[in-house]
């Protein structure tokens, strides 16, 4: 069975688009699992009055999150693999089904499919470095994130060996989980668009946040710290890119006399570049 993980806050006119696309996937073997990070406009009221029992619904009594509602649906989730869904974005009929197909064949742990980007309610194309790939894409991972969390389909074991997201971080918690998930496993793709992923809403977490980079140096450091045993050109890599982010981070801090975040980013510029 595949548990689908789909969080959600304040999102009552979209919720329910994401979630019928699960009940119309063409594979059947799924349960639903969707979390209520604590929303505040009657989101949870109208899961329940739209799909009742179809999904099982998690209700947390205060926002925490996007990755401390994931990871309640993941602990809470009955089967033995783990598709995740954004609440705001749409899978196709055919998405489960051919990522199991991929799954069976290719005898990975991991799985992700190419998208379809709608901003704005208009469909535009990726840039190049948007590109998705299969096999160790770890040093594709490094600048940005390449996978999309609602594309994914991942075994439960997976969770077991690495542990859940990072709820310290507000946002760019996919592209650090997904670091230390592709520095340990290749990933399956499926070079077909599976999914419909929306972006332009005014709640995005990216548009809450000013330089957003921070957050991936952070991971950076914290993938460096945790794994020393890191194969040699995989560490040279993730270094030289948080030494290239954190200076980039930096320098825009000091324009905007945010010294604090100017001292935060040279304090891992102190530690990291002494280590080259």
């Amino acid at each position: 069975m595949i548990s689908v993980i789909l969080p959600v806050y304040n999102r009552r006119d979209l919720v329910g688009r994401a979630i019928r696309s699960v009940l119309g996937q063409k594979y059947v073997d799924w349960e639903v699992v969707v979390v209520d990070d604590g929303s505040e406009d009657g989101t949870a009221e109208g899961i329940e009055d739209e799909f009742g029992d179809a999904v099982r619904l998690l209700r947390k009594h205060r926002n925490e999150g996007v990755s401390a509602a994931r990871n309640l649906g993941i602990r809470e989730a009955r089967g033995e693999w783990l598709a995740l869904l954004d609440s705001d974005d749409e899978w196709l009929p055919q998405k489960l089904q051919r990522q199991v197909e991929a799954l069976a064949q290719s005898k990975l742990l991991i799985c992700h499919s190419d998208e379809i980007w709608i901003r704005n309610g208009v469909r535009v194309n990726p840039h190049k470095h948007h590109r998705k790939f299969g096999g160790d894409i770890f040093f594709k991972a490094l600048p940005l994130c390449v996978m999309s969390p609602s594309s994914i389909v991942i075994h439960h074991s997976v969770f077991a060996r690495l542990g859940l997201f990072d709820e310290r971080l507000p946002a760019c918690e996919d592209y650090e989980f997904f670091l230390r998930l592709t520095a340990n496993y290749e990933v399956d793709y499926v070079a077909e668009k599976l999914l419909l992923k929306y972006g332009g809403h005014a709640d995005q977490l990216s548009r809450a946040h000013a330089a957003m980079d921070r957050f991936r140096v952070y991971a950076l450091d914290k993938l460096l710290t945790a794994m020393p045993a890191l194969e040699e050109e995989k560490r040279d890599r993730a270094r030289s890119m948080l030494i290239k982010k954190a200076r980039i981070v930096a320098g825009g801090a000091k324009k905007r006399d945010n010294h604090s975040l100017a001292d935060e980013m040279q304090q891992y510029l102190d530690c990291w570049e002494r280590k080259e």
